[in-house]
């Protein structure tokens, strides 16, 4: 269970929130809203640990996470606003150093077939540098489809995406509530999978409730 109690963040001498309490269980989803600049993206990062609240706590499993850094960051991912990628590396070298870098032992075969299901079938052993703004965003979300992590916090996930990206990016999101995982996400764009019997949590007004 992530737990948020008594939050705040400050960015300059503005408070973007504060006294923000939720939870999230094993199979839920949790819309994050907000106007921008509300502190959304200040939001996902100070859950995933890099950034200091400047009041109130992240527990994990009942613990803080800045208690259990290493545990944590095994249970938990995070996508930004940028892709994570580098350039010059082909879309399947981008996924092997991922992988690498997070311990995780996948073939070769298997990261090839991770970009198919992604849309990517031609386009695995090409410099990142001349894909599309789509394509890149394909690259860094297939991470998804390789992550043993519970908790998946993830800011704008569908951007760049044509509706087909879309509709397998939902798909690939609601796989992994159904199997006990946690997602918290940021959109702007309308999807069915922020509709209906889901947590929502809007920042940005005068008064943030709790969830």
């Amino acid at each position: 269970m992530l737990e948020v109690d008594n939050l705040e963040c400050i960015r300059g001498d503005r408070s973007l929130f504060a006294g923000l309490r939720f939870s999230l269980n094993a199979g839920e989803l949790l819309h994050l809203q907000g106007h921008n600049g509300s502190g959304k993206t200040t939001l996902l990062r100070t859950l995933c640990g890099l950034i200091v609240p400047s009041q109130g706590v992240v527990n994990w499993n009942g613990k803080n996470i800045r208690q259990q850094r290493e545990d944590f960051a095994a249970e938990m991912l995070f996508l930004g606003h940028l892709n994570g990628i580098k350039a010059d590396l082909t879309a399947v070298e981008n996924l092997r150093m991922i992988c690498h870098l997070e311990g995780l032992q996948v073939s070769d075969e298997d990261l090839w077939q991770v970009l198919k299901k992604m849309g990517l079938f031609g386009h695995e052993d090409l410099p990142v540098r001349v894909l599309s703004q789509g394509q890149k965003r394909r690259v860094s979300l297939a991470r998804l489809l390789l992550s043993k992590s519970q908790l998946w916090l993830l800011d704008e996930p569908f951007t760049a995406l044509d509706k087909a990206a879309i509709d397998f990016l939902q798909s690939v999101i609601a796989d992994h509530i159904k199997q006990g995982g946690m997602v918290m996400l940021t959109t702007h764009q309308d999807v069915s999978l922020t509709t209906g019997e889901v947590k929502q949590l809007r920042l940005g007004w005068k008064k943030d409730g709790d969830v």
